[in-house]
């Protein structure tokens, strides 16, 4: 194996109760619709990579088997690379709060991660969707 796309929330950890939580006091904060975020709230990036950055030890945990297998595959010289649907924000803020930063090659967020990935890693990389997986 020569390299390898991993999904964040299924392996490393879990992004979504960080964005919902997120969702909840933003929505509560500016009394916006969570559905209407680009047309309501333009600067919401920055607010999330705030809300993130405060409370990501809250939500995230680091998981050793993860970190010891990142550590051995890249020992191994795999390429490595992760994907998610969460945003961009939110995705670079996880993966240094749970240590992968250094690990890992490349990083896509939003719609269509996994596919710019592989576009980056080569079609021939391994998807690894859970812990187990890995």
């Amino acid at each position: 194996m020569t390299a390898i796309a991993i999904e964040l929330d299924g392996v490393l950890g879990d992004t979504r109760p960080l964005f919902d939580a997120w969702l909840v006091d933003v929505s509560r904060r500016a009394q916006i619709d969570p559905e209407r975020l680009d047309e309501e709230l333009p600067n919401w990036r920055v607010l999330l990579t705030r809300f993130a950055s405060d409370h990501a030890p809250v939500y995230l945990r680091t998981s050793a088997p993860a970190t010891a297998a990142l550590r051995r595959l890249q020992a191994d010289g795999v390429r490595i690379g992760v994907f998610t649907d969460a945003p961009q924000e939110l995705a670079e803020i996880a993966v240094a709060h749970l240590g992968a930063a250094r690990r890992i090659e490349a990083l896509e967020a939003g719609p269509g991660a996994l596919e710019r990935l592989l576009a980056t890693l080569g079609p021939d990389a391994r998807v690894v969707r859970s812990l187990d997986e890995l």
